[in-house]
């Protein structure tokens, strides 16, 4: 699976605005995130003008930044009170987790682990110990807002304070790794790359770009009249402009590609049940996608876009809510992942106050989407957690694991490798993540209590380590890491430059 490095990216066609939107972020994180968001935003408009002004000074050249956010070089033995083992369920009393830079190199019993000069030790003996958590179906760059005005008055500056705001307190919800499936303007690859250099706190991250969708369908921007001539970023029709928009998407950073399969619930004048893009459309999407390394998530509600988008060789479905027999044969047969998303339903049931365009919608999704989730799990359809996270608040991922298991039927561990082994083989990263095996990343979370007796647990994480960094540790404070250049950018020299 192609691993992205730092990319230039445009927003729109501009390659500036990408680099602007870096630097926004960058400067809220070395506020701390203490910026009110109107201040943030206020200064990611500023930033965004300045270079339609020709102020190449303020924007055009990027700062030489320094990491804020690393890993010792040392090793961090982390003593657990238990580990949990998620490909089998074995908890593990008495064991330390040895972390090397940001790789695990081996998990040891406590008392065969000496500590050497220079280690850093640290105290989890009250905990259990596992690998942190995966949500393949987030939105870090989208807020929990439905006012239709507040979409059509979203800019790339909003979108990457947004990001970086949800990136970290994903984060600290002790999801360490996550798919971003749609943003706007290649926000979410922008975030992608300042977290991989360091300088923003926030989970590993696959990111889509613009999401594919055919004119007026569930990714088009359809609350304008026609004489504004506005539409989605990825709108795209037939074969060759799908073909086009997927080789757009890998041209300018995404790792997987998003495509609208059939009609959604938060968008004007669609059907979740109708079909949106025909087989052969998406059979060139997959085509290309897979070709050029890419994985494909099909948005499909409907069950005539389940049977299709599968057919077409997809690799997950997110929300599968009218999905039937038919289509649960199918996934089985090509190994097709479900991410049921459905923990947002209770959500919305209990908090929403959707516009009259969306909340009928909303409505029938709701009344039949877990029931044929569970039918699903209960055929053997592989399953992968998702959320949907900005349909509800960040933050509150593993509700869905709540879900799973106490009402679609499955055991704790079951649900927790919903989040782990089966959501890091669906990203192509069981190499990576999803496991605290030797040579993966060190992504490792503590909770209080068992979670295969009571899943809810991982609800509150009291620890969190990314790539070898503790970014959360409510027992030591002291013990999470600190900034390494916090605000300490050194600027490139500049020329000045006048109006």
């Amino acid at each position: 699976m192609w691993v992205p490095g730092e990319t230039q990216i445009p927003f729109g066609k501009d390659k500036e605005k990408g680099m602007e939107a870096r630097q926004v972020m960058r400067l809220a994180a070395m506020q701390g995130m203490r910026w009110t968001r109107s201040v943030a935003r206020l200064t990611a408009m500023v930033m965004l003008a300045a270079g339609g002004l020709g102020i190449v000074g303020v924007a055009a050249q990027e700062p030489d930044y320094q990491p804020m956010y690393k890993p010792l070089q040392g090793r961090t033995l982390l003593r657990a009170g238990r580990v949990l083992d998620v490909h089998t369920g074995k908890e593990t009393p008495d064991e330390t987790v040895i972390v090397q830079g940001d790789r695990i190199t081996a998990v040891a019993a406590t008392q065969e682990t000496v500590a050497k000069a220079g280690d850093r030790v640290v105290d989890l003996t009250a905990y259990t110990v596992m690998p942190g958590l995966i949500d393949v179906h987030t939105h870090l760059t989208s807020a929990t807002n439905f006012d239709p005005y507040f979409e059509l008055s979203m800019t790339p500056g909003k979108e990457a304070i947004l990001g970086v705001e949800n990136a970290k307190t994903t984060l600290e919800a002790g999801f360490t790794t996550v798919r971003n499936v749609g943003a706007n303007s290649f926000t979410d690859v922008a975030l992608r790359d300042e977290i991989n250099a360091g300088h923003i706190p926030g989970p590993h991250m696959q990111a889509s770009g613009p999401p594919l969708g055919i004119t007026g369908g569930h990714m088009d921007e359809n609350l304008l009249p026609e004489q504004y001539h506005v539409q989605g970023e990825g709108v795209a029709d037939g074969i060759p402009a799908v073909q086009h928009m997927v080789r757009t998407d890998i041209k300018y950073g995404a790792d997987l590609i998003k495509i609208g399969a059939s009609g959604g619930v938060l968008s004007k004048g669609d059907d979740p049940q109708a079909s949106q893009y025909t087989l052969e459309e998406m059979q060139a999407i997959v085509a290309d996608a897979h070709r050029l390394g890419r994985k494909v998530a099909a948005h499909a509600h409907g069950a005539q876009a389940i049977e299709w988008a599968t057919e077409a060789g997809v690799d997950s479905i997110e929300h599968g809510s009218y999905l039937n027999d038919e289509d649960i044969a199918l996934m089985k047969q090509h190994g097709t992942y479900l991410v049921p998303t459905a923990y947002l339903i209770d959500w919305m049931q209990e908090n929403g106050n959707l516009p009259p365009i969306y909340a009928q919608k909303m409505k029938d999704v709701s009344a039949v989407e877990k029931q044929n989730a569970r039918k699903a799990i209960k055929a053997g359809v592989k399953i992968a957690l998702g959320t949907d996270a900005a349909v509800y608040p960040h933050g509150l991922n593993a509700h869905e694991l709540d879900v799973y298991v106490n009402q679609f039927g499955m055991t704790p561990l079951a649900a927790i490798q919903t989040g782990t082994v089966n959501a890091a083989d669906l990203m192509g990263w069981t190499d990576r993540v999803g496991s605290l095996d030797a040579g993966k990343w060190a992504d490792v979370i503590a909770v209080k209590g068992d979670p295969l007796a009571d899943v809810r647990i991982l609800e509150h994480v009291p620890f969190v380590m990314k790539g070898g960094v503790i970014y959360k540790d409510e027992a030591q404070p002291a013990a999470v890491d600190k900034l390494v250049a916090a605000g300490t950018a050194q600027e490139k020299p500049v020329a000045e430059n006048s109006f």
